[in-house]
């Protein structure tokens, strides 16, 4: 087996070592901490930890880099552009900016411009590879004689960017943006200048316009009215008539010499329209489970009335356009083609929010041998449920993570002890993080003012130093306790510690323009519609993002904390979040279309993400299985999205297998919980087959089996349906689709589903309906404040006494107490016998007295057609309440569509009724009787009898 290794992107040591190197960071002593209450919760403002700093030795505030011009309030991190005002590994300029479909790099004389549209490909196609597009310098635009000493930043908006030369004689101020094909000039002090590599070959001069082209790229200058350019050799130069501004645009590749003509007039039509602002704005409607976004856009006119712009649009943002036509022709990029759209002020896209669960129900091991499976597995963890690897924020938020999990299926299984024994440890691990108590200097959370940030000590992977990684360790913190709000709402009261769950909501994703205390969306790229991981994006390929998926849980945490505590605020800017992240990751982490990777890259998915390309590695293993696997955890109820489309789950379980040599030795739980929502038979197949393996370090045997079991009943994510409830979902099996919702308030709810389907969902239930009709959990009653409970779960069915309502289904057709374990067999239906029983095998009980209790009748058969294909087990179940040869009730279910792998499945009730006639009542000498047989199906199944079907009357 292969070593398990700790997984986080960065590698530390090495990033500390070169810190040194450049001048080392100023680490202060450590100090007691200074409390700032937030309720009953508090933070230090005094540094107890590792700061971030500028560049080298240089003063640890950011706004050195920073013109006065520039906006007040927190400084954005975690950005594409961020190397420009957070420097750290050249103390004047910024790494290339990889802004699409242009990047940029900075330099004293000025604004470098790549319009590369050639990937480099290392690596192989089966094990660890990369594609970039690199920066390769076409243009590089500034002020004849500019000699800066460094770039300054002046101004940004939610997708833009503002960097500022000045060398005291002359200065220039560029603006450049995602998305814009155009980069806006303002100067003094001198003529502009466009330097090209080489001889432009100019296919275009007149007055204030020039076309050229660049290693086969096509640019434009465009310069006030009255102006003209002067070509010479490689130097591009206009006086600017005097009137100090200008842009510059790249054109889409063209066909024709008269469809770039076309192109260059049409751009010029809005040359001048300077882009001086962008913002978002998005809009959650939960009756139509919609979702839209808005991209605004803000223009100076420098000269003319146009107002409007041109844009390009990523592929995650032309395929939902709503209300606008995007045209062609294209512009390549690292993400794809980006299509474009003239003479625009705003664009909207319109998505579906599929919606989230906090857990999967239990509609497959809520009883018999699998609950007693599950609930051994999670007495094994009441013990320790947080099973904590380490101290620091991301160590805390994985353990927090498994005890959430393991809290919300013993919820619904009724397994309290074990429920309270996690739910305490989640309690006692938040409240000690959000205290911070005289003296304290660890497990502690510290406001820095100068970076506008909330940071952990302990921290870790850099993220204190570099502000690295908040929404992956905090998205843990805050999904933790939405858990816990459910069941101690008291805890979560904003007078309690919701305000410091707030706290770390807005350092990450600050979703409030009016707080400025954090910068707004701090890791949440608005524009490419996905986080980035590294807090200052020095890296010649730009920002990055490893792990999507941790990215998704803090998405993910936000919804459900929103509806936990009513805040629809949180819960709406969670579904922005999430929405637009999970089509993201779609195309550019998964390429599930099979557009955006070049195509001889070779692989179906990346581990991370480059602000210039992708690679199929990770910063901590070269191992196949952790590759794909770090975009696959945790594996939540949040994270159903990478189940939308099973086809590509099973293209990238097959990839994985290829790559590996073979099925996963690591992180197997993980690959086979994502491979269960694209094949769950077979992901429970390896689940049973492989008994001893070791659990990834966030998870725990129990979810593991959880989540595997009851995908295989529920089938597939169903997208084709949403519900007017976020925390809803559907799924299908052989056509059958169960719906499913989660309610963690107090009040009952009815949940109304696109298709006309309702589902009334009790207080704190989770509740099905269609093929599986379900409900469990107990979040409406609370759960006190207090020590462990240790009394045990019930692991198995007790054994029966006479008149007790459980019967098991023995050998020579009787009903009773449980015996020694068996078999019969049901012969092959041979035709069509849905609905009427057929050589069926028969089960009775006579004699009984019970008292009606309410309900429905309840079962769980051990069905097994081995490897036989299209049969299907169907039971009828009768009561006569008296003896007297009547039946006055019959209760037939729907037939149970076996698997072709060996091994028992689960016939349950959950199937639903086929067909039902009369009403139950007291049983007085009365007789029940169980008729199993075969209503499809060419080959003979196996039950499982003896001390394994049972029957569950619905009487006491």
């Amino acid at each position: 087996m292969k070593p398990p290794v700790p997984h986080r992107r960065w590698a530390l040591a090495a990033a500390t070592a070169l810190a040194l190197v450049v001048g080392g960071l100023a680490i202060p002593v450590t100090r007691a901490a200074e409390a700032a209450p937030v309720g009953a919760g508090s933070y230090t403002t005094t540094p107890v930890g590792p700061l971030p700093s500028g560049c080298g030795a240089m003063s640890s505030n950011p706004r050195q880099f920073a013109t006065a011009n520039a906006p007040a309030g927190p400084i954005p991190t975690n950005d594409w552009w961020s190397s420009l005002l957070w420097k750290r590994t050249d103390c004047a300029f910024s790494e290339p900016l990889h802004a699409h479909p242009i990047s940029y790099d900075t330099f004293t004389d000025g604004l470098g411009f790549s319009a590369n549209s050639t990937p480099a490909i290392s690596g192989t196609a089966t094990g660890v590879g990369e594609f970039h597009y690199p920066y390769v310098q076409d243009i590089r635009v500034g002020v004849a004689g500019l000699g800066a000493p460094l770039v300054k930043v002046d101004g940004w908006t939610d997708w833009t960017v503002s960097p500022h030369w000045s060398d005291g004689t002359r200065t220039m101020r560029a603006t450049i943006g995602h998305g814009l094909p155009f980069a806006y000039f303002q100067t003094t002090g001198g003529d502009a200048v466009i330097s090209t590599a080489g001889t432009p070959d100019v296919w275009s001069q007149s007055g204030a316009t020039i076309g050229f082209r660049v290693n086969g790229h096509d640019y434009v200058g465009y310069a006030p009215t009255g102006a003209s350019w002067t070509v010479a050799a490689g130097r591009i130069s206009s006086t600017l008539a005097g009137r100090g501004y200008f842009s510059v645009a790249l054109l889409p590749p063209t066909s024709s010499a008269a469809e770039r003509a076309d192109l260059a007039a049409t751009y010029g039509r809005y040359a001048h329209a300077h882009v001086t602002g962008t913002q978002v704005s998005y809009a959650y409607n939960p009756a139509t489970s919609g979702l839209t976004t808005t991209y605004a856009f803000t223009t100076t006119a420098r000269e003319g009335t146009a107002t409007q712009t041109v844009v390009s649009l990523y592929p995650h943002q032309w395929k939902s356009l709503s209300g606008s036509t995007a045209i062609t022709p294209t512009y390549p990029s690292a993400r794809g083609r980006m299509k474009v759209l003239t003479g625009v002020s705003q664009f909207r896209t319109a998505m579906k929010f599929q919606g989230v669960l906090p857990e999967l129900p239990a509609v497959g091991d809520g009883s018999g041998s699998d609950l007693a499976t599950l609930t051994s597995q999670l007495a094994a963890a009441r013990a320790n449920p947080m099973d904590q690897r380490g101290n620091d924020t991301y160590w805390t938020g994985k353990g927090l993570g498994r005890a959430a999990r393991i809290a919300e299926i013993a919820d619904l299984v009724n397994d309290t002890a074990t429920r309270d024994s996690a739910l305490n440890a989640i309690r006692s691990t938040l409240t000690d993080w959000f205290t911070a108590t005289s003296g304290k200097t660890s497990r502690v959370f510290y406001y820095n003012n100068d970076w506008g940030t909330l940071i952990g000590y302990p921290a870790s992977y850099g993220s204190d130093q570099e502000l690295n990684d908040h929404h992956f360790h905090y998205g843990y913190f805050v999904a933790a306790a939405a858990t816990l709000a459910k069941f101690d709402p008291a805890w979560a009261a904003t007078s309690r510690y919701g305000g410091m769950v707030d706290l770390l909501i807005r350092d990450a994703n600050n979703y409030r323009r009016d707080d400025t205390r954090f910068p707004y969306l701090r890791d949440f790229d608005i524009y490419a519609g996905h986080d980035w991981a590294s807090g200052h994006g020095s890296f010649g390929s730009g920002n990055n993002q490893e792990s999507s998926s941790e990215g998704m849980n803090f998405a993910n945490a936000l919804i459900q904390w929103g509806q936990a505590t009513g805040d629809t605020a949180v819960r709406d800017a969670g579904v922005f979040l999430y929405t637009t992240q999970a089509a993201a990751i779609q195309e550019y982490w998964f390429d599930v279309s099979d557009q955006n990777f070049p195509a001889a890259f070779g692989h179906s998915t990346v581990g991370m993400v480059w602000g210039d390309g992708g690679a199929y590695a990770t910063w901590f293993s070269g191992e196949p299985e952790m590759i794909q696997g770090i975009n696959l955890l945790p594996v939540t109820g949040g994270h159903l999205y990478l189940g939308n489309n099973p086809a590509y789950v099973r293209t990238n379980y097959a990839e994985l297998v290829r790559n590996n040599g073979g099925q996963p030795t690591v992180w197997q739980d993980i690959l086979w919980q994502f491979q269960a929502l694209g094949d769950a038979d077979a992901a429970l197949a390896n689940l049973r087959a492989n008994p001893g393996y070791t659990p990834e370090e966030g998870e725990s045997r129990a979810h593991t089996f959880h989540w595997i079991r009851n995908l295989a009943a529920l089938g597939t994510v169903d997208t084709t349906v949403t519900g007017n409830h976020p925390l809803s979902a559907v799924f299908s099996r052989n056509g059958a689709r169960t719906y499913v919702a989660s309610n963690p308030t107090a009040s009952p709810i009815t949940v109304t589903f696109s298709n006309g389907t309702t589902l009334t969902v009790g207080a704190g239930k989770t509740a099905t309906t269609g093929a599986y009709t379900w409900s469990g959990g107990n979040a409406a009653g609370g759960v006190p404040p207090g020590p462990t409970p240790t009394d045990p779960p019930p692991t198995t069915t007790p054994p029966p006494t006479p008149g007790n309502p459980t019967r098991y289904l023995l050998p020579g057709g009787g009903l009773g107490a449980a015996g020694s374990a068996a078999t019969t067999t049901v012969v092959a239906a041979n035709g069509n016998h849905d609905g009427t029983p057929t050589n069926a095998q028969v089960f009775t009980a006579t004699g009984l007295n019970l008292a009606y209790s309410g309900g429905q009748t309840a079962f769980d058969l051990f069905v097994d057609a081995a490897t036989a294909v299209g049969n299907g087990v169907q039971v009828r179940i009768s009561y006569d309440l008296t003896g007297n040869g009547s039946w006055e009730r019959v209760e037939t279910s729907r037939y149970f569509a076996t698997d072709p792998v060996p091994g028992y499945e689960h016939y349950t009730q959950n199937t639903g009724l086929f067909s039902a006639t009369g009403t139950l009542g007291a049983l007085s000498n009365g007789t029940v009787r169980v008729e199993i047989w075969s209503a499809i199906g060419n080959n003979p199944s196996t039950v499982g009898i003896g001390n394994q079907s049972v029957l569950r009357l619905p009487y006491s």
